[in-house]
């Protein structure tokens, strides 16, 4: 789509939308920014990215009026589709687009798309580091962090972008086309916006929406729901299993981390040589495995990585050890599933620190996967009360309510003996006392470093 002239209504003055903004302005297109908050209550150094740009603001004012007169709409994730602006748009037949469409839209290189519930920046990190020890020109965006129009106009042909794909940004896709992607796992998550899992399934499931059989999905197989999926791909798929050999993906064999397609099977390492610990890790890293593989990168580029690469930030993250104490922030952890791999990973006995944003998930699974190793749990935040109720019903009653986050981790702290570990995986989103995981976790790591 040519952009110039375009009026455009950028909805959302986060990172997606400001860069979304200032890649339409240098598109040519007549851009107006709208966020339910007003100006001077967003960011400085966000809208400082808009230095030199011309445009129309609309920062804390109801957009609606100018609904018929907009050519397109471009929404950052999470934005809601039921707003009532947005819905006298499509009303009206306007084009509503999320961020990832436009950057796509504009970009040259190829894409590989990660989705799941958990484990995608994991697995995105993971794949974009083996694509680059490959000498391939990569590009690592998405939700990870860096959104995709922020990079898309620098790509070029032969690159490739590894994208950080969340049902949030799959919501409004119409031509986003991956030439690989994949499905990690799907939980319940997310059921405050989605209302129903399978809504929240078919969020997911749109990122093979307008593959052919020409592309590849990669998927889970030991995840029913996603194996389920399979009937409804057009493009090539392709599995990985911790489980079970299967005949075109990835899987553990002997011991052995091996891809198999069209009848050749390829040894790639030893799983247990795989840095990053966890079962989880080692479905992420079949993950990536198949995804490379496709890609035509070598066995030996692919086992170097995994055995080199550290993870990611937020996400069982080592902080200290104080007094025999090891601080592990997974603020990453933002539903029950993603803190039962967390606490499979524990080797020691745990005080777990949880709660947070309320995404109307159900924590009785949580609480029914404890281990003997969680001595104690210090609950939190607008999910406090339904994770007490959650503990009670499984009939665990070590648990204390923290008044607020710093307190949490200094209780959890008095209560660890030596040897034992501290673990922040709330369970929960961060956004009843955050802006986000990555401050809470920040914040975390400066409390602990502070004892």
């Amino acid at each position: 789509m040519d952009y110039k002239n375009k009026k455009v209504l950028v909805i959302g003055m986060a990172k997606s939308g400001v860069s979304s903004a200032a890649l339409l302005c240098r598109l040519g297109a007549d851009v107006t920014v709208y966020d339910v908050k007003k100006r001077e209550d967003i960011p400085q150094e966000l809208l400082q990215e808009l230095d030199g740009c011309v445009y129309h603001d609309m920062l804390g004012k109801e957009p609606t009026d100018i609904i018929p007169e907009m050519d397109i709409l471009v929404l950052s994730p999470g934005v809601p589709l039921g707003l009532p602006f947005i819905r006298k748009a499509y009303e009206l037949g306007k084009h509503v687009i999320a961020e990832i469409e436009l950057g796509f839209a504009v970009s040259k290189a190829d894409f590989i798309a990660i989705t799941g519930t958990n484990g995608k920046t994991t697995t995105t990190a993971l794949t974009g580091e083996i694509f680059k020890n490959a000498g391939i020109p990569t590009h690592v965006l998405g939700n990870i962090g860096v959104p995709i129009t922020q990079e898309a106009m620098q790509t070029q042909p032969g690159d490739v972008v590894v994208a950080e794909t969340a049902a949030l940004q799959l919501d409004t896709i119409e031509s986003y086309r991956p030439r690989e992607s994949a499905i990690l796992n799907i939980t319940e998550d997310h059921l405050d916006r989605y209302g129903t899992m399978e809504n929240y399934i078919a969020a997911k499931a749109k990122i093979f929406k307008n593959q052919t059989p020409e592309d590849y999905c990669v998927l889970n197989y030991d995840n029913e729901i996603v194996r389920e999926l399979e009937g409804q791909i057009s493009a090539k798929v392709i599995w990985f299993s911790t489980e079970k050999v299967v005949e075109d993906g990835a899987f553990v064999e002997e011991g052995e981390i091996r891809f198999s397609l069209n009848g050749r099977k390829r040894n790639i390492m030893p799983a247990a040589e795989l840095r990053i610990p966890g079962h989880h890790n080692l479905e992420n890293a079949l993950a990536a495995t198949a995804l490379a593989c496709l890609y035509g990168i070598a066995p030996d580029v692919i086992a170097h990585t995994l055995r080199t690469f550290p993870g990611v930030e937020h996400r069982i993250e080592f902080v200290r050890t104080v007094n025999g104490v090891t601080f592990i922030n997974d603020s990453k952890g933002t539903n029950p599933d993603a803190t039962v791999n967390a606490i499979r990973a524990m080797a020691a006995p745990t005080v777990l620190i949880l709660g947070g944003y309320d995404k109307k998930n159900d924590f009785v699974p949580l609480f029914e996967a404890f281990t003997p190793l969680i001595k104690a749990v210090i609950v939190l935040g607008d999910t406090a009360e339904k994770l007490m109720e959650a503990a009670e019903y499984c009939g665990y009653r070590n648990y204390i309510c923290a008044n607020g986050f710093e307190d949490a981790v200094l209780k959890a702290y008095s209560i660890a003996d030596e040897g034992d570990n501290v673990l922040l995986s709330p369970a929960c989103a961060s956004w009843d006392m955050f802006p986000n995981f990555e401050e809470r976790g920040r914040i975390f790591k400066e409390i602990v470093n502070g004892l």
